[in-house]
């Protein structure tokens, strides 16, 4: 489960997990659905979609954490930057959403951002540039 990194790629859950995304990287806890499904809000997608699909956590595992991590990244360099949006939604009072990174020569992920969601049941969207002169995954 290797990403050269090498365009632009657009990262949806329309049929399967993203390319990003390895399967077996994807920790129990996070499903696949859409806004129709009858789980809960959101009923809809960052564009206001209800049969587009995304990735939320069971209630069940609402107490604890659960990862993401995503495929192995190349380095970066000055030609070529790395940048990551995506959007997101916070629904419960205490849930906090991390982005961390993890370089290849670390055994620590080093947390890279971070919101706890003040404003909450909304989509919000956010973008990050990385940096890593060695091969990463986020």
């Amino acid at each position: 489960c290797f990403n050269s990194g090498s365009s632009s790629e657009k990262c949806d859950f329309e049929t399967d997990l993203c390319k990003a995304l390895c399967e077996f990287n994807l920790q129990p806890g996070w499903i696949r659905r859409n806004g129709q499904s009858g789980v809960g809000p959101p009923y809809y997608d960052h564009s206001g979609n209800d049969t587009a699909y995304f990735l939320t956590l069971s209630s069940e595992i609402r107490s604890s954490s659960a990862t993401l991590r995503t495929n192995v990244f190349l380095p970066t360099d000055e030609e070529q930057v790395c940048q990551i949006t995506f959007h997101y939604w916070i629904s419960q009072m205490n849930g906090t959403l991390m982005v961390g990174l993890q370089k290849h020569s670390e055994d620590t992920i080093t947390n890279i951002w971070q919101d706890s969601g003040e404003q909450q049941n909304q989509w919000k969207a956010n973008t990050i540039t990385i940096n890593s002169t060695e091969k990463y995954e986020v």
